[in-house]
């Protein structure tokens, strides 16, 4: 690549190549304006040109070639799918909460039972939802140990009312 003319000296061996002005541009020549780039100077190549060889910036890999910017992360390093979340554990958190409202002695059981399953299973599986599982159990403990209070409340209550009633004297 190298010119004869005197305006555009050979470049030196390693150096990139100056690029040429546009067709049709003139160069500046306003007071204040910028000097052009001093010879020997690294100045982008043109648009649309080749890339230069050895460039950090090269053309894209052939099919099968590794590309230069690095390989993919492994999957579940970054860019694969997110890991699956324990069934178990979601199902612990939804009956131990529907106990509250819904079933309240039932679905305390369901919640202890699956949410102890879960917590099993998470120990092998590399699976998430650790956290649903604990809170499913831990909810459902605290749903049964509400409604096995309420159940004894409740016979207290109706054993002190029948004793209160069978007490009271009539008047017939």
């Amino acid at each position: 690549m190298s010119d004869s003319t005197p305006h555009n000296p050979s470049p030196e061996p390693g150096a990139h190549p100056p690029v040429p002005p546009a067709p049709g541009a003139s160069q500046p020549t306003a007071p204040g304006a910028y000097p052009p780039p001093a010879q020997g100077a690294y100045a982008p190549p043109a648009y649309g040109s080749a890339p230069v060889s050895g460039s950090a910036y090269g053309a894209a890999p052939a099919y099968g070639n590794q590309s230069a910017y690095g390989a993919a992360p492994a999957y579940g390093y970054g860019y694969g799918a997110p890991a699956k979340t324990n069934t178990l554990a979601i199902v612990s958190l939804v009956a131990s909460i529907a106990s509250f409202v819904i079933l309240p002695f039932i679905g305390s059981i369901v919640g202890v039972i699956t949410g102890h399953m879960s917590l099993n299973q998470l120990k092998t599986s590399g699976e998430q939802g650790r956290g649903m599982a604990l809170a499913g159990t831990i909810v459902g403990w605290v749903g049964l140990g509400l409604a096995i209070l309420g159940i004894v409340a409740a016979i207290l209550f109706f054993s002190f009312f029948v004793a209160a009633y069978q007490s009271y004297p009539y008047s017939s």
